[in-house]
């Protein structure tokens, strides 16, 4: 999980630059991994308790409650509480959270505070929810110990043209030595109210751009 360090002119630090299977619709996690592999990923994010014998080695695993090993996102705010929401997570070790627009951890206030109230609790950084709810990315990039990327604007979650600044999210993570991983995510999930057109597109070409700056 370090970055690897080469060396052109400059010494750059690069991590491994993954996907989230959500990326691939519904189609079954082997073939979602046998598709990310040939599109270059280096590894691959999933939902629930996945077998690890797929095209890509797994990095993350999603759950829809805190669980050890896993990442999840807090429940709705209109559903629970911030002060329930730090309950839940502190009963349960060794697991990340993912803050998220309209859950009850949803501001760079309350992701903050949780850390604080919770210690060892790790945070999975999407970086379109953090832009969309107009917070500061760069203000969380220190506590992040794996990294979601998408471009957004305030208000959507998911764009084709955004305004995350990736070069300056790719500084920051060098500045403070960063040794997780990154992973491209973007969603067509119209029943949840984040429809989107031909994430498998948009994918492919946020990662396109990350590359070229890695």
């Amino acid at each position: 999980m370090n970055p690897t360090l080469f060396t052109s002119s400059v010494a750059v630090m690069r991590w491994p630059l993954g996907v989230v299977s959500i990326v691939y619709g519904g189609l079954p996690i082997e073939e979602a991994a046998e598709l990310a592999k040939q599109h270059g990923f280096e590894h691959i994010d999933v939902s629930g308790d996945v077998a690890d014998e797929l095209a890509l080695p797994i990095h993350d695993r999603f759950a829809p409650r805190p669980t050890p090993g896993f990442s999840t996102g807090p429940l709705a705010a209109d559903r629970r509480s911030f002060e329930k929401t730090v309950t839940d997570f502190a009963q349960v070790p060794n697991c990340r959270i993912e803050p998220w627009v309209g859950g009850a951890i949803g501001s760079n206030e309350a992701t903050l505070e949780i850390l604080r109230q919770v210690p060892g609790l790790e945070l999975l950084l999407d970086v379109g929810h953090v832009t969309a709810w107009g917070g500061d990315v760069i203000e969380l990039l220190p506590h992040a110990s794996h990294i979601q990327l998408r471009q957004a604007k305030v208000g959507e979650s998911q764009a084709r043209d955004g305004d995350v600044d990736f070069a300056a999210i790719f500084g920051e993570l060098d500045r403070i030595g960063y040794s997780g991983r990154l992973s491209v995510e973007y969603f067509d999930l119209p029943d949840r109210g984040w429809p989107f057109d031909d994430p498998v597109g948009a994918a492919l070409e946020a990662a396109e751009e990350i590359r070229a700056l890695l």
